[in-house]
């Protein structure tokens, strides 16, 4: 288990790896920060990829990441994981949507709860999902944070007031 520190505009980041990929990625300022511990070996060099595409991502290079990923989580939490990564660059989806698209038109609250779980925010971008009401929903890095996000995205939503 690997980790490193990333300074990007809107915060540090901390990333964790495994050997197969990419296991988190958490804004400190967040609301469920990344817990590190002696497993983890703190390794600059097996993140230079990640941060080269981070780096692009913010000077508006990259639109989508190119990465091996590794999260961590139920069957229903990687599907709901996976379909998070087909939202594009600057749109947004609704809850609902998520459900409907995982043909589980009833699970809004577990797809909701899968998707505050997800461990490596930005890349899996569940901050492009918003409620119904195009308004800012939760999010582990805070909401204000979900709003810079989206407004680097050029993303249409309900700004905070």
């Amino acid at each position: 288990m690997y980790y490193t520190t990333y300074q990007s505009p809107f915060g540090e980041i901390i990333l964790t790896a495994n050997d197969k990929g990419l296991t988190a990625l958490a804004f400190t300022e967040g609301e469920q920060p990344i817990n590190i511990d002696t497993k983890h070996h703190k390794n600059n060099t097996y993140f230079l990829e990640v941060i080269t595409q981070l780096q692009q991502y913010f000077s508006h290079q990259r639109t989508t990441f190119d990465l091996p990923l590794a999260p961590q989580g139920t069957p229903f939490q990687q599907k709901v994981w996976q379909t998070l990564q087909t939202i594009s660059f600057g749109d947004t989806q609704s809850y609902a949507w998520l459900a409907k698209k995982i043909s589980n038109e009833k699970a809004v609250r577990a797809v909701g709860s899968a998707n505050g779980k997800n461990p490596i925010a930005l890349i899996i971008p569940c901050h492009r999902v918003i409620g119904s009401n195009n308004k800012l929903t939760g999010y582990a890095g805070g909401l204000v944070l979900k709003a810079k996000l989206l407004t680097h995205e050029n993303a249409s939503f309900i700004a905070l007031k």
